[in-house]
């Protein structure tokens, strides 16, 4: 089933490059399907790129200092099909004005410990979603554990000054699919893992369509040793799902679970709802609705999009940890929906249209909102990139973070100018969030084979 064997496919997206005619070389979808039914001689390609932009860090509320950088970034990709591909690089910012590290020529906080080495790795995949072991490190954005319901929208860089490399192991042995991932391969951070089991293996054999009936356990821990000292949280959940309708393109299912925190009696929350996933040539679409019941300080989505800011401070008037917040019993309505569409149906990962968006309405009165859409215009010569946050709206201490990015390629393509701009929050060494933010314009080259 797409919904639980896509992590790794999700993942292509930080090994392919950003837009334009440059990700045409690439294996498609198409190709990579005709690939897995009788296996050609491995194609290799490879992109080389180099951006150079001005960078600039900007207080807000009167706290921080005014920094401004020169960004350099190369980028290296090798793509060797459905089974392997590997994309290193990472910014290098050198130090025009301002900040308080003593002058240095590179900005600290983007290399001072051993996790900032993960970014280096923005993408390395071993195997693929139809292998029977596929591992992938790199940046997590996004990011679901299968049923979404411990770890779901994740993003493990968040964090401005923490730039770790996540792990993503998956695994298939006769009814039970397992997933696993780490969000950050060199330091003692967030695990976690779900194991699925095909009920409908179980009892009557392989059957045509592997999981239309399963039950799945997960469960995940902070250890909150790296990218700053935070208390630490442990999590686990009990999931049912029933695909009740298959059609060619189309599924619609049911799902239940029930979870809690493991040692803090009266911890405890249950869902049920369901969803619709809907896939064609030139337009997907992904919705899922649930009904949500949460006591004791549990919630569903614990560790979720603004979880690397919230394990310091969480959103509210109170300014303590997340691990520590006292969430308040009640209710919720939660939605997802992910939106492709594209206009020639090429058959790759980039869309001239994408839509992501997650909302959760609670019955005491606050409102979450995280969403990301990126348009492809003008033959896919321009992007115009979007995303935001909200969390606790409606609440005193809500939190809103926001940006954009725009790229105009010419010349062919491989040439481009590039613009981004938007909100960030920087842990301080007291446990709190400054607000901040940056700026960056500049231009960028890559060259495909």
């Amino acid at each position: 089933m797409h919904r639980t064997r896509s992590c790794l496919a999700a993942a292509l997206l930080l090994l392919l490059p950003a837009t334009g005619g440059a990700s045409e070389p690439f294996a498609t979808e198409e190709e990579s399907a005709t690939a897995s039914a009788a296996p050609p001689t491995r194609k290799w390609h490879y992109l080389t790129r180099v951006e150079a932009t001005s960078f600039a860090l900007r207080p807000r509320a009167g706290a921080g200092e005014d920094e401004g950088f020169v960004q350099v970034e190369p980028t290296f990709i090798l793509d060797g099909g459905p089974e392997f591909g590997v994309n290193l690089g990472a910014p290098v910012r050198f130090r025009l004005w301002g900040g308080s590290d003593g002058g240095a020529l590179v900005r600290r906080e983007d290399w001072d410990t051993l996790s900032d080495w993960g970014q280096l790795v923005r993408g390395l995949k071993l195997g693929s979603d139809d292998a029977p072991v596929g591992v992938w490190f790199g940046a997590l954005e996004e990011y679901r554990l299968l049923s979404g319901h411990l770890v779901r929208r994740y993003s493990n860089r968040t964090n401005p000054d923490y730039h770790p490399a996540g792990g993503i192991f998956t695994g298939t042995l006769g009814p039970l699919y397992t997933e696993a991932f780490a969000s950050d391969v060199l330091g003692a951070r967030l695990l976690g893992a779900e194991f699925s089991l095909d009920l409908e293996h179980i009892l009557f054999g392989q059957p045509e369509q592997r999981g239309r009936y399963t039950l799945a356990v997960s469960a995940a821990h902070d250890w909150g040793r790296a990218g700053g000292t935070a208390p630490s949280m442990t999590l686990a959940h009990l999931d049912a799902m029933a695909v009740r309708v298959v059609r060619p393109g189309m599924e619609a299912y049911v799902n239940a679970g029930w979870g809690g925190r493991p040692g803090e009696g009266g911890a405890w929350g249950a869902v049920m709802g369901g969803g619709v996933d809907s896939l064609s040539e030139r337009f997907n679409l992904r919705l899922r609705l649930e009904e949500r019941r949460q006591h004791g300080g549990f919630r569903q989505g614990f560790f979720g999009a603004d979880y690397e800011l919230a394990r310091f401070q969480a959103a509210g008037p109170h300014g303590v940890s997340l691990a520590d917040a006292r969430f308040p019993d009640g209710y919720s309505a939660f939605a997802e929906a992910l939106v492709e569409w594209d206009a020639v149906s090429y058959g790759g990962l980039y869309k001239h249209l994408k839509a992501s968006l997650g909302a959760e309405a609670f019955s005491w009165g606050r409102f979450d909102l995280d969403g990301r859409v990126a348009v492809q215009l003008f033959e896919r010569a321009l992007e115009v990139a979007l995303k935001g946050l909200a969390v606790g709206a409606g609440k005193p201490g809500a939190r809103y973070l926001g940006a954009a990015e725009v790229r105009w390629r010419f010349l062919g393509g491989k040439l481009y100018a590039m613009g981004t701009a938007g909100t960030l929050l920087f842990p301080t060494s007291e446990g709190m969030l400054r607000p901040g933010a940056f700026a960056s314009v500049g231009l960028g080259v890559d060259n495909a084979r």
